[in-house]
């Protein structure tokens, strides 16, 4: 019975640890107030996302990505969901859909931002191995969607926002997540150079995984922590309510599950192997929580409550690709590659 709860402890510990960390960054959202809003808040968000880059980026071989880029329509057509399609579909349901529904607009606007970020860092590939899938398509969409978000990450809200958010400024977004994204994992494949530090990472990935994980945890603690501080700052007539958070939800929600089988859908029509298919679900329809984070508190700070879909977004596919992928693996056909 030990053994069974040990094993079942190492599985779920980061969904375990994801509810505690919002529970205690709303509940004592005041106490932990000088982690999310005192000067050198942006310095210390700002270094974890690098750190956590250089962490994810230090065992990532050339040798997959080389594999990935000589086949590279499957990653092709994910990246193109992820940074084209999946932005798309959240900008017409903002024009269409959420203002029918009385969405709160900080929360609209929070949709949009995670709508734009970049695909995941890593539980793309993970999940993606899990249900049977070719782990090194998602690999290369990230790669795609990470270096080019600097450009476009920018380029989307400015064009989604830009009447609503004035304070939005394209350059400045654009060197931030220039020097954010691009330099750690640039330092990282550097470090890669000298075999010691190559066997090494390629030995320890297991840990710096869980190491980039904590890091998540930290960004997640400190949004968890702004939010609580505006949720109780907000006046009764601005208090966005249960009903549009429960919109909130349902909407991502929404909008990942709709590009998750856009992927198996276009692969099927595209003749890919069911490896592929399930490679283009996972990396297209999956959103990296530290870009969006980032970008929601920095760039979009006068709406305090835009972090939350980010982290719901991010909540949602992990809770809902962990169903999706134990299925898909049940259901692998056992002759097929």
């Amino acid at each position: 019975m030990a053994i069974l709860v040990k094993n079942w402890l190492l599985k779920r510990w980061f969904l375990i640890a994801l509810a505690v960390v919002l529970a205690v960054g709303f509940s004592c959202s005041r106490a932990l107030a000088p982690l999310a809003d005192s000067d050198w808040s942006p310095l210390l968000r700002r270094g974890i996302v690098a750190v956590v880059l250089f962490v994810m980026a230090l065992p990532l071989g050339l040798s997959a990505v080389w594999r990935a880029v000589r086949f590279p329509g499957p990653s092709v057509l994910a990246a193109g969901i992820n940074f084209g399609l999946l932005p798309l579909l959240a900008w017409g349901m903002y024009l269409v859909l959420m203002p029918p529904l009385g969405l709160h607009p900080q929360l609209a606007i929070g949709i949009l931002i995670a709508a734009a970020t970049p695909s995941t860092l890593a539980s793309a590939a993970v999940w993606t191995r899990r249900a049977g899938g070719n782990d090194t398509v998602p690999v290369l969409v990230t790669l795609i969607t990470n270096l080019s978000c600097f450009v476009v990450t920018p380029l989307w809200l400015v064009a989604m926002t830009g009447r609503a958010v004035e304070s939005v400024r394209l350059s400045e977004m654009v060197v931030k997540l220039l020097c954010l994204i691009i330099l750690p994992m640039s330092a990282a494949q550097f470090c890669r150079l000298g075999p010691g530090v190559r066997s090494w990472a390629t030995d320890h990935k297991g840990g710096l995984g869980v190491v980039a994980q904590c890091g998540v945890l930290s960004m997640i603690l400190l949004g968890s922590v702004r939010a609580g501080l505006s949720v109780r700052l907000e006046t009764s007539t601005d208090a966005a309510g249960i009903a549009d958070y429960v919109v909130m939800i349902a909407l991502v929600l929404t909008i990942h599950l709709s590009m998750l089988a856009v992927g198996h859908l276009a692969g099927f029509w595209l003749r890919m192997s069911r490896p592929d298919r399930i490679a283009v679900g996972f990396a297209g329809s999956q959103k990296t929580l530290l870009v969006g984070l980032t970008v929601a508190v920095e760039d979009y700070g006068n709406f305090a409550l835009a972090v939350l879909p980010m982290v719901a977004y991010h909540v949602g596919q992990l809770l809902v690709d962990t169903l999706i992928a134990d299925r898909l693996q049940a259901t692998a056909p056992p002759a097929e590659d």
